[in-house]
C-alpha cells in the first residue's frame, strides 16, 4: 500500500500550487491531508501519487 502516515509532510506532484500539506490521517487508500494553499482535502492513493518529504 502505502508509507504515509499522520503527521508526514507530502507534496501533490501534479498540483504544487497547492504547496506543502500535513497528513491528518490515514484510513486504508484514503488520506486527508491539509496543504498550505488548497486547505483540507481527502484524497484517494489508489488515485494519487503524493510525495512524501523529508522532516
Amino acid at each position: 500500500m502505502t508509507d504515509i502516515e499522520p503527521g508526514m509532510r507530502v507534496r501533490h506532484p501534479d498540483r504544487p500550487d497547492w504547496g506543502v500539506g500535513q497528513v491528518q490521517s490515514v484510513i486504508g487508500p484514503r488520506v486527508t491531508v491539509n496543504f498550505e494553499n488548497a486547505g483540507k482535502l481527502l484524497l484517494n492513493l489508489d488515485v494519487v501519487r503524493l510525495d512524501i518529504l523529508d522532516a
